[in-house]
């Protein structure tokens, strides 16, 4: 066992490679024959994900999930971002720019209304929380785009360091939430295409859900939608330090 345990440790990423694999094949005899297909395996696999990454934190009392653990600490170079950059980037060589211009002004919309409506819900739980000066209720706020927009604005604006964290937590508990509704709502929503994956990356906004999302939809779509996801993202960081700042002192005010 000590050679094994060794041997796996030094092969940590070809091992996280096969305990992925595992588990979506397992995923998918789940989803074919406990719940008639009506269950997405992708949907299985990524719930299953954050299941172990919760109980590897917890038994290592640890910060980077199941990646704590020697034996599987390949996870945290396989789930880091230069492996999603590189897998984003990658299948960005099958978009078309043709169908790209086609989405026109929609796909430009979906970004103004993503940022607007992530914003306000941001502000409204903000306010539940008790927070009501412009700096944090704009740093919450931002933190609902995504993870990324959060403490840029907060920065930018002088929030403190607890209202900063919120806003990240904020943003990670949407990317996790569009990660694993984005299979199951997709047949309901038209999502198969891509004009509308480019329509949702703008709707939604985060770059790593809307990728992984998307992913386990149809990989052809993660281009579309991680392209207007990326633009959100960058509109997001420009708008709310701003207007949206300006916006929230007069109504504080």
């Amino acid at each position: 066992m000590d050679i094994i345990t060794r041997f796996l440790e030094k092969n940590g990423l070809i091992f996280a490679f096969l305990m992925v694999g595992v588990i979506m094949y397992s995923s998918t005899v789940i989803s074919n024959r406990l719940t008639n297909k009506k269950i997405p395996a992708s949907a299985i696999a990524i719930i299953s994900g954050l299941v172990l990454a919760y109980i590897g934190g917890v038994y290592s009392g640890g910060e980077k999930g199941i990646a704590d653990l020697k034996i599987f600490s390949g996870f945290g170079l396989m789930g880091g971002s230069m492996f999603r950059d590189f897998a984003i980037v990658s299948t960005g060589m099958g978009a078309s720019f043709l169908v790209m211009r086609q989405t026109g002004w929609v796909g430009a919309l979906s970004l103004f209304l993503g940022i607007v409506l992530s914003f306000l819900g941001g502000v409204a739980v903000a306010l539940l929380w008790g927070y009501t000066d412009a700096i944090s209720l704009t740093t919450i706020g931002a933190g609902a785009c995504t993870y990324i927009v959060g403490p840029v604005t907060g920065a930018a604006i002088g929030a403190s360091s607890d209202v900063i964290a919120l806003s990240i937590a904020a943003g990670v508990v949407k990317a996790v939430f569009v990660t694993i509704g984005t299979p199951f709502v997709a047949r309901y929503i038209g999502l198969n295409n891509p004009h509308t994956a480019m329509i949702y990356g703008g709707l939604m906004g985060t770059t790593s859900g809307v990728s992984a999302g998307l992913a386990a939809t149809d990989p052809k779509l993660v281009p579309y939608g991680a392209l207007t996801a990326t633009f959100y993202t960058g509109l997001g960081c420009l708008a709310c330090p701003s207007v949206l700042y300006l916006l929230m002192r007069l109504v504080t005010n």
